[in-house]
Formats: C-alpha cells, sequence, structure tokens
C-alpha cells in the first residue's frame, strides 16, 4: 500500500506504525463499541513483518460528531469501498467479534463483485454466523448495555464511572449492538479463502463449537486457536496473538 492509499487525514484507516516497505497489509476491523486504537498493542507488534492497519468507524474517537452506522450490511458496503484499493494486491483481514462479521461480509464483497479474495481471514470472538442465539440486549436505557459491558469485560470499569465517558461508549455500542440485532445472515457461497478462527477459552458468547463452525463458510483451509481468557482474550495474549497471525501468513503458500 502506498502513502497515497493511507495518510494521516484518512477518516477510515489508522496506521500507528509504519510497516517495511511493500509489506503485506492486515485489515483490522473493531468490535461492537470498539474504536481502531483496540488494535494499537496489535499493530504495533505486527508492524515490523506487515503494513498494520485498523479501521475507525463513524461516531467513535475523532469521527464522534458523525453519525454511527445502524445497519451492519450498510457499514460492510461502505467498508468495501474503502478497502477495494486493495484488491490488486495481498491483504489479510482480522475482524474481532462485531468486526468478523463485518471482515466476513467484506470478503464476500470482495470475491462477489471483484473477483479476488483476501490473502488470508482471521475471525476472532464470534461464532459462525450460521449458529443463531437469542441475545437481545435492551437498547433503551443503559442498564442492558452497562450488564453487558460487565460480563464481557470490556471497559476499564473506571470509565463506567465517568460520565462523559460513559456516554461516548454507549452512542457508538448502542448502535452497533442495533446493527447485530438487525443482521440476518444470508445464505451464499463460501467464501474461498483461508479462515482462521481465534476465541477464548471462557468466552461467555462464543462456544468453541460454534467457533470451528466457521468452517463450513469456506472452501479454503481452515484453523481454529483457543486462547486463554474471555471474550477479550487478544488484551491478555497479544504475543501469542500476533505469532499466530504472522506464523499463518508467513506459511501461508503452505497452509493446510
Amino acid at each position: 500500500m502506498n502513502a497515497k492509499m493511507v495518510t494521516d487525514s484518512d477518516l477510515w484507516i489508522r496506521r500507528y506504525r509504519p510497516g517495511p516497505a511493500g509489506a503485506l497489509p492486515v485489515v483490522h476491523f473493531p468490535h461492537a463499541g470498539g474504536s481502531a486504537s483496540y488494535y494499537r498493542p496489535l499493530c504495533v507488534a505486527l508492524s515490523d513483518r506487515f503494513d498494520a492497519l485498523a479501521l475507525q468507524y463513524p461516531g467513535r474517537q475523532d469521527r464522534r460528531d458523525e453519525p454511527c452506522v445502524t445497519d451492519l450490511p450498510v457499514l460492510a458496503d461502505l467498508l468495501f469501498d474503502r478497502l477495494r484499493p486493495l484488491a490488486d494486491r495481498p491483504v489479510a483481514f482480522f475482524g474481532h467479534s462485531m468486526g468478523a462479521l463485518l471482515a466476513f461480509e467484506v470478503t464476500r464483497r470482495f470475491e462477489r463483485e471483484l473477483g479476488t479474495s483476501p490473502a488470508a481471514l482471521f475471525l476472532s470472538g464470534r461464532r459462525a454466523p450460521s449458529r443463531h442465539r437469542d441475545e437481545n440486549v435492551d437498547l433503551t436505557g443503559n442498564e442492558g448495555l452497562l450488564a453487558e459491558i460487565r460480563e464481557l469485560s470490556g471497559t476499564d470499569p473506571r470509565l463506567l464511572g465517568d460520565d462523559e465517558m460513559l456516554q461516548m461508549i454507549m452512542e457508538p455500542l448502542r448502535a452497533d449492538y442495533r446493527a447485530l440485532g438487525g443482521y440476518h445472515f444470508a445464505p451464499e457461497p463460501p467464501v474461498r479463502c483461508p479462515v482462521a478462527v481465534l476465541t477464548g477459552a471462557d468466552d461467555p458468547r462464543t462456544a468453541e463449537d460454534e467457533a470451528a463452525a466457521w468452517q463450513e463458510h469456506t472452501t479454503g483451509p481452515f484453523d481454529l486457536r483457543v486462547f486463554p481468557g474471555g471474550h477479550f482474550f487478544i488484551s491478555e495474549n497479544v504475543t501469542a496473538v500476533t505469532d499466530f497471525v504472522a506464523g499463518r501468513l508467513a506459511a501461508r503458500a503452505q497452509w493446510t
């Protein structure tokens, strides 16, 4: 990716540390309520080998004055439009939780619209879309969302006592849960690229068999790795996760 494609003024993409010239881009898709900065440790750890990038959705951090997108396919379309210039070279996608669904949907669009696939698709902290759960979170107030945050342990508890910070968290989180609640998996042919699934051993939202079911959604090579921890196991296993990603990408030609 050249400098013209990702600049300091790019609204959608963050690069926290430059990678080697000509390095394979690894694009990270954040979770519900999350922002690009969640991936900073991962991006920095990968930047000696790859062009590690993180997406910034509208409505959070430096984009907080923009309206959040409350429709997951619409957000996938917007991300596809921003990422389609990468279709002329190898690229990898990494998505966590809601970001896994978005990375999967953008991959579908790459294959359907452009006839190309990512070199690898890493799907983390999310059950396969063919495995449905009834997980209705009350979005009318903050209590349902606060209970969800506490159960998943995805936010520093000190922030939950700061009203201003809480409001900044709640608006995009509510919008993303609305998008997730309205998402309906549309059966299509499986993707063709290699898929690696990462999951936490104690994730209350994704059982190991639900993570393994992603294999049904690709005709390419498949791998599943279970890490210690809960839904946000990445934060506790940055070195192990980056080593897994780097190892899979380094060996992608022989990945079986």
